[in-house]
């Protein structure tokens, strides 16, 4: 046999892992540089010594840029450049064969970097297709389906593979961004991911087809909840507008959208009574459309919201509902109803409302200070340039808002459909739904000269919005984007007005009754009655603005929303320092702007506006509400509570927060995914809840409670880290005993002691601890004589603050509580019988607990908070 000599073997690629991997734990990388150019040049089959190196490197499985694995792989890859000769197809093809294979079995699970380099190196896109296929499956049919779909992609070899069988499982997982980025880039595959998803939203789909479809799945409750419908469809329209996919696709969706719509309208208009019936026909027929199960959707809920069977029956006429599909006494109304009242009456209020609203109308809400005659309809050219002389005049200030239709999430971005520019004593209406205005070369050139004069100052409020319905309205503005100068958004101001204001007015807070009936004021109304003493009439905001003629109070309305940007930029520009503002006001826009060019800080910035941006339009919440979520201190007029006294509601964003709580002891409710976030409103009324919340939903959360009743918290952080803001900001006096005072799964603050011996007895009596279990009965026995106590009154440990209750309430034979919920013993492992000595059970949910390593690392996580005292020092740090 052919053996080669020491020399000719060349380094022992073992030798040169453990000499680079000394370098490392000493931190010394030149020294590691050195040894691995050296090193690599030594060795024989470099390509081979590498693999070997690698498969032996602690971290290697994740191919991390902190991993020595890594390090070395970058320093081949420096290395191989200085020497060409060194490739995969200088070795026999077998031999480059076992290589490729070896470096396949390395990148099953690794960072795209690592992975992507090792395909480079190894060519592994030249391997039989079938091959590189079976490693895939292999890895798919091991449950690795994050795994197999990672590889696929790297490989690129999605079209080989079915789909739904990829996918289907990354989505049960909560990884449906993995199951995108499969898709992605295939027009065809991305069809049929929204397909698939569509089909998840038909009224007849079961749970049951995907576990007969994928019977190798174990497909948990939780699993179902994150394809349920209302999830699903909010999936579908985003990757239906990320994947620029025909919305006829997903029918199923649209249906589900549309009817939820249908759902919120009538909300509006009789439960809340907060929208005209003029709108709210308007928005109905919008909605249903032609969707004739929708039309028949419309006249059930007519009449479960209503009551009023003539309405109903107004609307089954119209759109001809058959007899055998209307619900019980329509039929008969529509038989009765007068000739004159069988159509839905459209009354022209354009002609018949006042410009000069009700003197009630006037007291409450802030006023437009123009008449009639000055505003002005821009719906041809000519119109156009009169607007644009006066507007582009040089030194003029201009308010600019901006009204589309609303869509009700049935589309993506809205057109623009009016576009208000205010001026100091007229205003100017662009009519973009006027024939051939919106799309005459002029407009659009208006629009880029207004957007860009540097002398005319803008006065917007939150113009992100409105840009964004720019570009869909006038897709040019994509290829060639708006250059904006000299725009103030005074949404910007406004947040810093809200830090300063609740600095101001901390101590002398005026706390308002939860479920108090009036509304509170957001965004742009806030401003302007802060400001300016009224809030804005949002009523007509939810119009639609595309039907023509616009009404006397839609043109109100529009006209309103632009001219209080100029009164409110005068009040401001007039005594900045009263607000708490830069004597330039202008540069509170253009230093945040600044913090935009780089594409991270954009996400990071909006990310953080969603989740505490919120707090900066909250009275309550400012730069010091701010540093008590962080749990900096508590409020000085904050007095002292255990946990107990706190009762919150966490929103289905922070259900790890209010697990964390609820295992301190605070009274926690927590949303599950399927809630809607109306729900904490109404339990926070009901039961006299905080909200505890991130995001958007803060907005409208805040809307439906007493001011100070709802937190929005960073939903960045981890929920360790929002508890220990939480507790701060309650000023809750945490204790030992206080921990695992509250049942983890239903809230429940009261236990019942079962002894070890009567937990056997009851294993035993059900079936779960049989003759063959592996327990040493003897030593139960003796066990049994320790000192307990009495069975009704056994000794509880000292650091649980909860309620108990006699094991006499439980029934001997059902083993369940009075309030019929059974003892969960299949979840009681007999080996655990030996060592516990006392189990506490749920009387609500009939959970069992007992005494492991969990105390201690909780007191462990929530030290900076405990407030330990005398008894519970010791067993505190024990437990430590």
């Amino acid at each position: 046999m052919d053996r080669k000599t020491p020399e000719a073997a060349g380094l022992d690629p073992v030798v040169l892992r453990d000499q680079l991997s000394e370098l490392w734990n000493r931190k010394d990388l030149q020294a590691l540089h050195l040894a691995a150019f050296q090193g690599f040049s030594k060795l024989s089959e470099p390509l081979e010594a590498l693999l070997t190196i690698l498969e032996g490197c602690p971290g290697k499985p994740k191919g991390r840029s902190h991993t020595l694995g890594h390090h070395i792989l970058m320093e081949f890859l420096t290395w191989v450049k200085e020497h060409p000769q060194v490739t995969l197809s200088s070795l026999l093809e077998q031999q480059a064969l076992e290589l490729q294979q070896r470096a396949l079995s390395l990148i099953r699970d690794t960072q795209a970097n690592f992975a992507d380099n090792l395909i480079n190196i190894y060519q592994l896109n030249s391997m039989d297709r079938a091959i590189l296929l079976l490693n895939i499956m292999k890895l798919h049919s091991l449950h690795c389906y994050k795994e197999a779909a990672a590889l696929s992609i790297k490989l690129k070899l999605q079209k080989d593979l079915n789909m739904e069988e990829i996918c289907v499982p990354l989505i049960l997982q909560n990884k449906l961004g993995m199951a995108e980025s499969f898709v992605t880039g295939d027009n065809h595959l991305e069809q049929q991911l929204v397909t698939l998803l569509d089909s998840w939203c038909h009224p007849g789909f079961r749970e049951e087809e995907i576990s007969k479809r994928f019977p190798h799945l174990f497909v948990t409750k939780h699993c179902m909840s994150l394809i349920h419908p209302k999830i699903v469809t909010k999936h579908i329209f985003r990757l239906v507008e990320k994947f620029n996919i025909d919305q006829g696709l997903c029918p199923n969706a649209l249906h589900k959208r549309r009817l939820d719509s249908l759902r919120f309208l009538m909300y509006k208009r009789f439960v809340e009574k907060t929208m005209t019936d003029e709108n709210w026909s308007d928005h109905v027929q919008y909605v249903v459309a032609d969707d004739s199960e929708l039309q028949i959707q419309l006249v059930e809920l007519l009449v479960k919201y209503s009551g009023c069977l003539s309405k109903a029956s107004q609307w089954s006429l119209r759109y001809k509902i058959p007899r055998n599909r209307l619900p019980f006494g329509v039929w008969e109304t529509q038989q009765s109803l007068p000739s004159d009242l069988q159509q839905i009456g459209v009354r022209d209020s354009a002609k018949t409302e006042d410009w000069k609203p009700s003197r009630s109308h006037c007291k409450t809400f802030y006023q437009v200070p123009l008449t009639k005659e000055n505003v002005h309809f821009v719906d041809s050219p000519e119109a156009l340039r009169r607007c644009r002389n006066i507007v582009l005049k040089e030194g003029g200030i201009v308010g600019v808002d901006m009204e589309w239709q609303p869509t009700f999430g049935c589309i993506s971005t809205q057109q623009v459909a009016l576009i208000q520019l205010a001026v100091l004593d007229q205003v100017f209406l662009l009519d973009l739904c006027a024939n051939g205005l919106c799309q005459h070369p002029d407009t659009i050139i208006f629009i880029r000269s207004l957007f860009s004069e540097r002398s005319v100052l803008k006065l917007g409020y939150g113009m992100s919005g409105d840009v964004k319905c720019l570009i869909a309205t006038w897709h040019q503005l994509l290829d060639e984007p708006l250059q904006m100068e000299a725009m103030l958004d005074l949404l910007n101001v406004h947040q810093k007005i809200q830090r300063r204001k609740v600095n101001r007015t901390q101590k002398g807070h005026k706390e308002v009754v939860v479920g108090k009936s009036q509304q509170a004021e957001k965004g742009l109304s806030l401003l302007v009655q802060q400001v300016l003493g009224r809030p804005l009439d949002k009523t007509e905001q939810m119009s639609n603005w595309e039907k023509r003629p616009l009404r006397i109070s839609q043109i109100r309305y529009a006209v309103a929303d632009a001219c209080c940007l100029l009164d409110v930029y005068s009040v401001l520009s007039s005594n900045p320092a009263y607000f708490g503002l830069p004597a330039d006001l202008r540069s509170i826009s253009s230093s945040q702007s600044e913090k935009k060019e780089d594409k991270t800080q954009v996400k990071q910035a909006t990310e953080k506006e969603e989740c505490q941006g919120a707090q900066g339009v909250s009275p309550r919440s400012s730069n010091t509400e701010k540093g008590l979520l962080c749990g900096e201190k508590p409020s000085e007029d904050t007095p002292p509570r255990p946990p107990q006294q706190l009762r919150v509601v966490c929103d289905n964003m922070l259900q790890g927060l209010g697990r964390y709580l609820r295992c301190l002891g605070v009274d926690v409710i927590v949303l599950e995914n399927t809630d809607d976030h109306r729900v904490a409103a109404k339990l926070a009324q009901a039961e006299g809840r905080f909200i505890l919340t991130c995001g958007q939903p803060f907005q409208s959360l805040r809307s439906q409670v007493g001011e100070g009743r709802c937190l929005s918290l960073d939903c960045s952080e981890k929920a360790r880290d929002q508890a220990v803001r939480v507790l701060r900001h309650f000023n809750v006096q945490l204790t030992p005993s206080d921990i695992f005072s509250r049942c983890q799964a239903c809230n429940n603050d009261e236990y019942a002691a079962v002894p070890r011996k009567d937990m056997a007895r009851m294993l035993q009596q059900k079936g779960f601890l049989q003759g063959e279990d592996n327990i040493d009965h003897t030593i139960l026995q003796q066990q049994e004589e320790e000192t307990l106590g009495d069975i009704l009154t056994p000794e509880f440990p000292r650091y649980v603050q909860c309620q108990w209750a006699p094991l006499s309430e439980l029934n001997p034979d059902t083993l369940t509580f009075p309030g019929g919920a059974p003892i969960q013993l299949h979840a009681v492992p007999p080996a655990v019988l030996p060592r516990i000595p006392l189990f506490y059970v749920c009387t609500r949910c009939g959970k069992v607990f007992w005494e492991g390593s969990h105390f201690g690392r909780v007191l462990s996580m929530f030290q900076e908070v405990l407030h330990i005292a005398g008894e519970d020092t010791k067993s505190a740090a024990a437990a430590l």
